[in-house]
Order: C-alpha cells, then structure tokens, then sequence
C-alpha cells in the first residue's frame, strides 16, 4: 500500500460521489480541525474534483484510480492552504475570479514548521512552499457545468474569504467549502461578520427554492442537513451574547468563542 493509500481515507459515498479524507490535525493541532473532507463528483463524461487538501501526500493516483476515462476539472473553493495543497499534480484548476492572484503563485507554508507533528517534515522535499497549477482558470457567480446526468452551479458565498464558493447539484447536494461547517468555524474580523451571514441566508434561501436534501462540508462531518446553516446564521448573529468569553489564540490570531454547536475562531486583523 502507498504512502498516499495510508493518508487518504477514500469513501463511496454514492456511485457518483466520493468523499477523501484527510487528517489536518495530525498536520497541526492547533487549528482546532480534525478533517479536511475533498469531494469527487463523478459524471457520464467528466469528472469534477472538490478542493486538492493540504498537498502532504500525492493526490492524483488516489483519483485516478476512480474517474477511469473520465475527464476531469479541478475547482478550489478557495484559496487556502488545505484546499489547494495539491493543485501542482494537475494541469488546470479553477478558482473564483477574486481569487485567481491567490494561486496563481507559490505558498509560503514555512509556518507549519513549528507544529508539533512530526509529519510536516514531509514538506521538506517541497521547500515547504505550495506550488500552483500551470493554469488557473475563473470561475464566478451563476457559472453551470454538466458533469454528463450531474449538473452544478457555481454559489458565490463570500465571509470565510472574498473568494469563497458553495457548489450546488441538481442531485441535491450541497457543497459549502469552509462557509459551514461543524467544529470551529473560521470567521472575518467582527466588523465583517454580516458578509458571511448574507452568504449563509443565501443558502437558506437555496433551501427554500430547491429543496436541497444534504450538505457537504470541507471539514469535519458530512452529508448534514438545513440546521447546520440556519444554527450557524443563528450562533454567529448572538456572538455579541458571549463576546465577553472570548480567548485570545496567538497562533490563529484570534478570538475564540464556543456555544454548544460550534467554535467561533473571529479574526482580529
């Protein structure tokens, strides 16, 4: 078994989506993140590959050992480091329009070498910076693409970063990025909170209008429903309730806040 077989945890979700995991805390613990969850989408005629994780271990055999003859677009819900680690294994990625600069150059992951996982030494070999695909193309607001029997549309669903995207099937799937999720949740400073609740009443609505059954999460559990959006519109519209509990967290450079569903990290810069 490969190194990258060890890493991955691939899962058949369904017969046209897979879920591969990852384990960013055994990356670096202080995230406050246990999974990075990449998703495979998997058409007649193409293949449509969700986030490329942290680039620790090759990717690309993992799928192309599933999408067969199958050809295959690379989307990043965003530009951080976990979602675009492994963009360099393949030729062209697509990002939104926002964020395109983001990587279209190296990443600098030189600060991971402080963690306390011995793990990261891997990145060695990669100078411990992340290189970027050869091409990167724009993706924006109302953007559709047919899979062949799967169709998707392009969400512009900024707060988490300018540029983040929510991806929605006509299966009924839900892709958020790290808009939503369980665990702790990564938010703008507190005087820009009201641009990612107008992306998560964005959602709300989609659920209104189209009866999406499931929603998939770039992090932690999967396949969860409508309360995770709605509770989180909720918990980060009352953060002012228990702003008095925060904790400074020197290495996020943040606020940290919890309630009984999630942990709020709020950037202070």
């Amino acid at each position: 078994m490969s190194s990258s077989e060890v890493w991955y945890e691939v899962i058949e979700h369904k017969d046209y989506l897979y879920v591969i995991r990852e384990r960013i805390d055994e990356i670096e613990p202080r995230f406050h993140t246990a999974y990075v969850n990449i998703y495979l989408l998997l058409g007649s005629e193409k293949a449509l590959l969700i986030d490329t994780g942290c680039g620790l271990f090759p990717l690309k055999p993992i799928i192309d050992k599933i999408i067969g003859q199958r050809e295959l677009l690379v989307f990043n819900t965003h530009c951080h480091f976990d979602h675009r680690g492994a963009n360099d294994e393949f030729p062209e990625v697509y990002i939104h329009e926002s964020e395109k600069s983001m990587i279209s150059v190296p990443e600098d992951i030189s600060w991971l070498k402080d963690s306390s996982k011995e793990i990261v030494e891997k990145y060695k070999k990669k100078d411990f910076k992340l290189k970027p695909s050869a091409i990167i193309k724009s993706l924006k607001e109302g953007d559709e693409l047919d899979l062949g029997g799967i169709k998707v549309k392009i969400i512009h669903t900024p707060g988490h970063s300018v540029g983040s995207i929510s991806l929605f099937t006509d299966k009924g799937e839900l892709f958020t990025g790290d808009l939503a999720h369980y665990g702790a949740m990564y938010l703008p400073k507190k005087s820009e909170l009201h641009v990612i609740l107008e992306s998560l009443s964005k959602l709300l609505t989609l659920f209104e209008n189209f009866k999406s059954k499931k929603i998939y999460p770039a992090h932690e559990d999967y396949a969860v429903g409508k309360e995770l959006i709605s509770s989180l519109h909720k918990g980060i519209s009352n953060l002012d309730l228990i702003w008095h509990t925060k904790i400074k967290d020197e290495f996020l450079e943040a606020w940290i806040l919890d309630d009984k569903n999630f942990r709020y990290v709020v950037s202070i810069k």
